[in-house]
C-alpha cells in the first residue's frame, strides 16, 4: 500500500524494535508498547502520535537496521504489563505500566528508510511529511533551520555523517548535532555557535564537553549562524572536508552500507575530498 500523502502533517513516532518477539507482536496483533515513564521523560512534548513506524534493529534479521513497516494508529491505552501479558509469570515488571498503542494494519514502504551506519537509535518523533520522502534515518530528524540547512549541504556534498546521535563517555550522555566517523577519529560538528560565543557560563559548559569528548577521541568543530547562512560553501564545507581527511578519511560502516546502496545503488560516499585551494 502507498503512503497517504494526504497525511503530512500529522505526527509519526518511530519505535525501536529490539526483539524478535516484539516483532512478532507488530506483525500479527498490530501494538506496540512503550513505557509511561519514557513517554513522559522523552516524548510527552509531541504525544500522542497519528502514525507509528518501527525501527528494527540488526535483532530482526529480515529487516535489519532499517525501517520498512508503518501503521496508522487507532488507539492509545495505559495498561499494566500483566495485561499486555496475561500469562507471563510474575516479576519486577508485571505492575509497569505501559501506553499500548494499536494500530489498523502494517502499511509497507515502497522503499526502506536504512542506516548507513550502525549506532544507538532512540524514538524519533517525525512528521508524515519527512516520513514518506525520507531515504535513511537521518532525513527523519527535526532540528533547528541552522542544522537542517549543514545536513541539507553534508547531503550534496556526499558527505557520510550522523545526525543528533547520544554518545556515552562515562556516566554522561551528550547528543551530538552531527558525527563523522573517520579512520583516525572522530568528528562532532555543533550549530550552536552563536550562544557558544555570546553565554559566557554556557560556553563554559560546552568546553568541559569538549575536553570530555577529545578525550574520547573526538574533535569538535562549531560554526555559528553566520558562517552557515553565509559562507557554508567558503568556509564550513572546506573546513569539514580538511578534517576529515586529515583523519585519514571517512570510515564507512561498510555492512550499512551494501544495504544501503542495494537500494540507491547510484549513490557515491567518498572517503576522501578534494580540498580548496
Amino acid at each position: 500500500m502507498s503512503p497517504d500523502t494526504s497525511k503530512n502533517k500529522e505526527e509519526l513516532l518511530v519505535g525501536i524494535v529490539n526483539e524478535v518477539s516484539d516483532y512478532d507482536i507488530i506483525k500479527n496483533h498490530f501494538w506496540y508498547r512503550i513505557p509511561v515513564e519514557s513517554v513522559d521523560k522523552m516524548l510527552k512534548k509531541r504525544w500522542p502520535p497519528d502514525w507509528i513506524a518501527f525501527y528494527y534493529t540488526a535483532a530482526i534479521k529480515e529487516y535489519p537496521q532499517m525501517i520498512i513497516h508503518y501503521g496508522k494508529v487507532s488507539s492509545i491505552t495505559i495498561d499494566t504489563r500483566k495485561e499486555l501479558f496475561p500469562s507471563e509469570k510474575q516479576n519486577d515488571k508485571t505492575s509497569k505500566k505501559y501506553y499500548h498503542i494499536s494500530f489498523d494494519e502494517i502499511r509497507i514502504l515502497p522503499k526502506p528508510i536504512l542506516s548507513r551506519r550502525g549506532r544507538r537509535i532512540v524514538f524519533i518523533q517525525t512528521t508524515f511529511k519527512k516520513f514518506i520522502k525520507a531515504k535513511e534515518v537521518n532525513d527523519l530528524i527535526e532540528g533547528s533551520a541552522l542544522e537542517d540547512k549543514l545536513w541539507a549541504e553534508l547531503k550534496r556534498n556526499r558527505i557520510c555523517a550522523e545526525r543528533q546521535e547520544i554518545v556515552k563517555i562515562s556516566n554522561n550522555f551528550y547528543f551530538l548535532d552531527f558525527s563523522i566517523y573517520c579512520r583516525k577519529g572522530k568528528i562532532n560538528i555543533e550549530t550552536d555557535g552563536d550562544r557558544w560565543y555570546h553565554n559566557a557560563m554556557g560556553s563554559g559548559k560546552d568546553n568541559a564537553r569538549t575536553d570530555d569528548l577529545a578525550s574520547n577521541g573526538w574533535r569538535v568543530i562549531r560554526f555559528n549562524s553566520e558562517e552557515i547562512n553565509e559562507k557554508m560553501e567558503t568556509y564550513c564545507i572546506p573546513v569539514i572536508k580538511k578534517s576529515i581527511n586529515k583523519l585519514g578519511g571517512i570510515d564507512l560502516d561498510n555492512d550499512a552500507m551494501k544495504r544501503f546502496l542495494k537500494q540507491y545503488p547510484d549513490a557515491n560516499y567518498p572517503a576522501y575530498f578534494e580540498e580548496s585551494e
